[in-house]
């Protein structure tokens, strides 16, 4: 990856651009970077994925980090992220406008 970001489970998703971020205050990025998340902070996300030849192409987005006012999971999440528009989309692809 070129940036750093954050590790998310997509199939975590609460809402369809809204996923579960964190159960901390602080989350460590892909370049080990500490990361105080706080509303309203921009966030860049990735999780695992390979591209059809088997090789690495991880899913990404970006997004907003907001407090967590949904409570129906197995844990109790403090943070989520909303997606912003482009969505998510694997690392090989043009950026989506």
């Amino acid at each position: 990856m070129k940036q750093a970001r954050i590790y998310v489970d997509f199939n975590e998703m609460i809402e369809e651009n809204l996923i579960i971020l964190s159960e901390t205050d602080i989350k460590e990025d892909s370049k080990g970077n500490k990361i105080e998340l706080k509303e309203g902070l921009k966030v860049k996300l990735y999780s695992d994925d390979l591209c059809s030849c088997n090789e690495s192409d991880n899913l990404i987005a970006d997004g907003v980090v907001e407090l967590n006012t949904h409570g129906n999971w197995d844990r109790d999440p403090k943070w989520n992220c909303r997606i912003n528009k482009r969505g998510i989309y694997n690392e090989s692809q043009k950026v989506k406008k």
